[in-house]
């Protein structure tokens, strides 16, 4: 466990963080690593193992870290979502996201709430042990990744670009038509979508409307789970709108209000993805620490005897602290203010995930040739860390979206 450098963490709040890790230590790793060795993603979410964990973190209430407790949710403050994501990154990245992702369509609806939508999405959304209701956010689409998360940029608002999921009106309905594509985070299981799409193509991707679409409806079809380099507990997947039909009440944004939306959207994804891949970054470091200083011996001593690998140990550490403080901070910021300073989340979310990065790639290095086998997980820690570089948002194009804001 790190020293906690913040000095007035009240009772309570050391006990989630405990709790917590004990949670991502005993159930979230053992799971992640053994769920990682599937060769079939569709053999992961057919697994007794998957859902047991899935049920669990429901049981916890991690499915609701974002939802106020007014409606059944944890309630908790912007240092204690920070914390608790550190430690189920800690464990696992890809059950700290699927948790963190699932509760979208119900988080959404808490900010512009209804009676029909706090009876049909939010309260059984939060009152729900047992992962029967799980959520996905269904913004990439196979010709739009990272310019869907551009707003209060030019290209934005260019009418010649516009989204691939379509919505129209007719009467009290809208009808849905389009694709998103095989990143979609507990694509192929989840219940309920959160769906990004296009209302008025006119105004480029600021047309856009944010609408909850239950999976279950006619017209709805998944693709097959995504196979893929790292994350592997983490479902991904297509979802095809063929004319589904939701009422108007389940479209929460519309055009006028869209870009600002989506702007609270990736300042909030963005800081979570911060906070959990800060806890990818000291799996890798402690995994390495303990491996040089009580494992491996070289050249008659411990490998932390050696003055390289002490040097790369405390380069290591140096980063991690930064990851913390930078993440915490603009975490706790922009969850007290609307509208955010974006650019703060998008800073946190590229230097934490390029840090996860890089401290993994240093531990691999450490534990030599072991690094690249699958007896110690820090390759597995090297591969969640190099998909972070690219969901939500590939860091280089964030970047420069950000900078728009300077």
């Amino acid at each position: 466990m790190y020293t906690e450098l913040h000095l007035s963490l009240t009772d309570e709040q050391i006990a989630i963080r405990e709790e917590t890790h004990r949670f991502a230590r005993d159930v979230l790793r053992p799971a992640s690593i053994e769920l990682d060795k599937f060769a079939n993603p569709e053999d992961v979410i057919q697994s007794p193992l998957f859902w047991n964990v899935m049920k669990k973190g429901y049981e916890l209430a991690y499915h609701t870290i974002f939802i106020p407790d007014s409606w059944g949710g944890l309630g908790l403050d912007p240092l204690e979502v920070h914390i608790v994501l550190e430690e189920l990154g800690w464990g696992s990245a890809d059950f700290a996201i699927g948790l963190g992702v699932s509760c979208f369509p119900a988080f959404f609806a808490s900010m512009v709430p209804t009676d029909r939508l706090a009876e049909e999405i939010i309260t059984p959304f939060c009152s729900d042990t047992e992962a029967r209701m799980i959520g996905c956010w269904a913004i990439t689409e196979p010709d739009h990744g990272t310019d869907t998360l551009c707003p209060n940029t030019p290209a934005f608002r260019d009418p010649a670009i516009s989204g691939q999921v379509t919505a129209r009106k007719e009467g009290s309905e809208w009808v849905i038509t389009g694709q998103k594509s095989a990143w979609v985070s507990n694509g192929t299981i989840a219940t309920h979508a959160l769906v990004y799409l296009t209302i008025d193509p006119s105004m480029g991707m600021a047309g856009g409307g944010i609408g909850i679409v239950p999976l279950d409806l006619p017209g709805v079809r998944k693709g097959r789970p995504l196979d893929k380099l790292g994350q592997r507990a983490l479902n991904q997947g297509e979802i095809f709108f063929d004319g589904v039909r939701i009422p108007e009440e389940y479209m929460l944004v519309e055009p006028d209000s869209y870009e600002a939306m989506l702007d609270v959207t990736l300042a909030t994804a963005n800081a979570g993805m911060a906070a959990t891949f800060t806890g990818v970054a000291r799996a890798a470091y402690e995994a390495a620490l303990d491996y040089a200083k009580n494992h491996r011996v070289q050249g008659g001593k411990y490998l932390f005897e050696h003055q390289m690998i002490k040097h790369r140990l405390f380069e290591m550490f140096m980063k991690i602290e930064a990851a913390r403080a930078l993440s915490r901070a603009a975490m706790i910021y922009n969850f007290n203010n609307t509208p955010p300073l974006t650019q703060y989340s998008i800073a946190a979310k590229v230097f934490c995930t390029n840090t996860a990065f890089e401290v993994a790639h240093a531990a691999v290095q450490m534990f030599g040739g072991l690094g690249v086998s699958k007896e110690y997980p820090v390759e597995k820690f090297f591969r969640d860390a190099r998909a972070a570089l690219i969901e939500d948002g590939a860091n280089d194009s964030l970047m420069i979206t950000a900078a728009h804001s300077l």
